[in-house]
C-alpha cells in the first residue's frame, strides 16, 4: 500500500475536513508530549498497512490526529529504528503519509547524547544540520518522482524561518535553546569514547540513532523541517557514569514538560 492509499484509510478513521498542516515525530521517552493533543484520534501503527511498528521501550507506535497549539497536528508517538534490522525503505511510508494528509512542516524530535560540556542532560537542542552515519539512507532505490527528484538538496535541510520562530519562542518561554549539529550513528550499541571524541572532532553537538532518515525523506517530499533534541546524557568519556537506556528515558521524561510548552507556543504561532 503506497503513501496515498495509507492516508486515505486514516483520513477516514478522522472527522471530515481534518487536514494537518503539522507533523510531529516523538522519540524515545517524549511521548507524553501527545497528552496534549486535543480532540484526539488513536490509531496504532499495526493498524496501518505498511507502517514499520516501533519495537523499542519508549516508542508507543501510534499516530494521533487532534490539535496542538491550536494547530491541526498528525503525530508519530514513536518511531522504527534502522538498528532493529528493518529496510531502509520503509521508513519512507510515515513521513510520505504525512506528507499526503496535508502537511507542510514536519518537526521531529529525539533523544540525543550530548558532545558539549555547556550542553548538559535535560537541556533541549535545537538542531541546525546533520552528519550521517548510519551508512544508509531510506531513498537508496528506485526513486517515485511522484514525491521528489532524485537527486534531492540538503543544504537547507533545518529550515531557517522554523529554526528562528523557535529560537524566538524558547527566548519568550525562558526555555535555553543551544543550536548545534546533529550525528545520526547506526546503534544499537552507545558510542565508545574513541567515537564520541571523532564525532566532535567531526563538528558534531549531539549524537543519537534516528532523525535523519526521517529529515531526508522529508526534504524530499518538499517538508520544511525542524527538530529538537532532547539531552539525556554526555558521550562516553565526557563523565565517569556510562549511558544507558533507562536514563535516556527518565532524563527525556524529565524534559518532555519543557519541549511539551515549547513545540505547543511554537504551533500556536505557526498556526495563526
Amino acid at each position: 500500500m503506497s503513501g496515498p492509499e495509507t492516508a486515505s484509510k486514516i483520513a477516514a478513521a478522522r472527522k471530515p475536513r481534518f487536514r494537518p498542516k503539522i507533523g510531529l515525530v516523538l522519540g524515545s521517552g517524549l511521548g507524553s508530549v501527545a497528552d496534549r493533543i486535543e480532540d484526539a484520534t488513536v490509531i496504532p501503527y499495526a493498524e496501518l498497512p505498511n507502517f514499520p511498528v516501533a519495537g523499542v521501550t519508549g516508542h508507543a507506535g501510534r499516530l494521533i490526529l487532534g490539535t496542538l497549539g491550536g494547530t491541526a497536528v498528525a503525530c508519530l508517538q514513536g518511531r522504527a529504528h534502522l538498528f532493529e534490522g528493518i529496510d531502509p525503505s520503509v521508513l519512507q511510508m510515515p513521513v510520505r503519509t504525512l506528507k499526503c494528509l496535508g502537511c507542510e512542516t514536519l518537526i521531529v524530535t529525539n533523544a540525543a547524547g550530548s558532545l558539549r560540556a555547556d550542553v548538559a542532560p535535560g537541556q533541549l537542542l535545537l538542531i541546525n544540520d546533520h552528519i550521517n552515519m548510519l551508512g544508509m539512507s531510506p531513498l537508496v532505490g528506485p526513486n517515485n518522482a511522484s514525491f521528489g527528484p532524485r537527486f534531492p538538496a540538503m543544504d537547507d535541510a533545518y529550515d531557517a524561518k522554523l529554526r528562528a520562530a523557535f529560537k524566538e519562542t524558547a527566548a519568550k518561554l525562558g526555555i535555553a535553546l543551544p543550536e548545534g549539529v546533529y550525528l545520526a550513528s547506526l546503534g544499537p550499541s552507545f558510542e565508545t569514547p574513541a567515537e564520541i571524541r571523532a564525532y566532535r572532532a567531526l563538528g558534531a553537538d549531539a549524537v543519537g540513532f534516528s532523525t535523519v532518515p526521517e529529515v531526508l525523506v522529508a526534504r524530499h517530499c518538499g517538508l520544511k523541517v525542524a527538530a529538537v533534541s532532547v539531552i539525556t546524557n554526555f558521550g562516553a568519556g565526557m563523565t565517569e557514569e556510562p549511558p544507558d537506556h533507562l536514563t535516556t528515558l527518565v532524563q527525556a521524561n524529565h524534559a518532555a514538560t519543557d519541549l511539551s510548552r515549547l513545540l505547543a507556543a511554537v504551533l500556536a504561532t505557526l498556526g495563526a
